[in-house]
């Protein structure tokens, strides 16, 4: 499959794309190993009630939400391939550390500092895709890297269960050794994208520069419709495989089975459907998208068996299919050529913020009012969402700013 996207698009893309088009899909089946697990093995490690387990992913969104801010000047001035190769090195080191854990303390420390890491990275790749290739080929090169982390987990679960089932430290090891490789890819083969008189023209905004985000009216909207979003996104893929075990006796061998059927819907049908929604309006295919997540997450409510959240997921799926890739060439093309570290730092720190949020409050309403309220929450916040995003169709279709700079000079 990876030989025939390359020849597809090997005219489009340069080798570094694909260079971290493989380092990604490594390093997700590592990843993905451990983590649609990790709610199950932190609440079994400690026995604590499911709103304080939920905690831990709040400080880890903190960290993360912190990291978010300060990763995006940095990005800008100093460049993306070294803070990228660090990133990835810490967070591998941090899923050995979970493997130790014991404590509520140990864990805390351990999702704090991988919290804080991964923006770095994350931040760091949104820049350097959106400075190797042009505008008009964005949507393509962000659904082609998503297609790579969705087939790392349609790998990761599956074999990630029947490890968990047998040991969480083979589980833990596979996720280190995914990403120290991928670092060792970059730090190796990779060459550094920003452009130096961009790296110039940022330095004199130092480590801050985020006024000129904030008052971009049009990304602020955008960015808080696609808030509500994740708010919804944050409580399926966290709180899913806990609910399912916990109330339906669901084991982890067969939950891996639902995030892979979300990750091969996303290998075999992002790209044809990539190719339908960049021809539309992005806020009305945004709309679109948040609409089936609103459904998606809220039916998983009525669900009773494995077969009722496997349709869950696959209604979600359709609304990430058509929304993620829109939603990141949108921020892309939004952004200066020397800003870009600090806008995708914005639009990617909307997980942090959900992740933070979304779980504790799906917890709370758990044990306040009913498993099955968490669900109806979800699907209230993914309407949300689509209004936002419906009020924003009403306007015109991003041009990218880099681009418009050049044709004004």
């Amino acid at each position: 499959m990876i030989r025939s996207m390359h020849r597809l698009f090997a005219h489009k893309f340069p080798s570094q794309f694909w260079l971290m088009f493989v380092g990604m899909l490594i390093s997700t089946i590592g990843a993905s190993m451990i983590w649609p697990f990790l709610m199950i093995y932190v609440s079994e490690r400690l026995g604590m009630p499911l709103t304080f387990t939920a905690m831990l992913l709040t400080l880890n969104s903190v960290m993360g939400l912190i990291s978010s801010f300060i990763a995006g000047p940095i990005i800008d001035r100093l460049g993306r391939k070294w803070v990228m190769v660090i990133s990835l090195l810490l967070n591998s080191l941090g899923f050995l550390m979970l493997s130790q854990a014991n404590s509520l303390g140990t864990f805390a420390v351990v999702l704090a500092l991988q919290g804080a890491v991964n923006p770095l990275y994350r931040v760091g790749s949104d820049a350097m895709m959106a400075d190797l290739i042009p505008p008009e080929e964005r949507a393509d090169g962000y659904s082609l890297m998503r297609l790579s982390n969705n087939l790392g987990v349609a790998i990761g679960p599956a074999v990630g269960g029947f490890l968990a089932a047998t040991s969480y430290n083979l589980a833990f090891f596979g996720a280190a050794a995914g990403m120290a490789f991928y670092s060792l890819l970059l730090a190796l083969r990779a060459k550094e994208t920003l452009p130096a008189a961009h790296a110039v023209e940022s330095a004199s905004e130092r480590f801050g520069g985020y006024g000129k985000v904030i008052s971009d009216r049009p990304f602020r909207s955008f960015v808080t419709a696609f808030l509500f979003t994740q708010f919804s996104a944050s409580i399926l893929w966290v709180m899913l495989s806990v609910y399912t075990k916990t109330n339906f006796g669901l084991p982890e061998s067969k939950y891996g089975l639902i995030p892979m059927t979300n990750a091969l819907m996303v290998v075999l049908l992002q790209i044809p459907i990539t190719q339908w929604t960049k021809r539309h309006n992005p806020q009305a295919m945004m709309a679109l998208g948040a609409f089936f997540y609103a459904v998606g997450v809220g039916s998983v409510a009525l669900g009773t068996s494995f077969w009722g959240f496997w349709l869950s997921m696959v209604i979600m799926t359709i609304g990430e299919l058509v929304l993620v890739p829109t939603s990141s060439t949108y921020a892309a093309n939004s952004a200066p050529a020397h800003m870009r570290g600090r806008y995708m730092s914005i639009y990617g720190l909307t997980w942090n913020v959900a992740q933070g949020i979304g779980p504790v409050g799906g917890g709370f309403l758990n044990d306040t009012f009913g498993p099955r309220s968490m669900w109806y929450g979800g699907g209230i916040t993914g309407m949300i969402s689509t209004g936002l995003f419906l009020l924003l169709a009403r306007g015109k279709r991003p041009v990218d700013v880099a681009e418009a700079e050049k044709a004004i000079d």
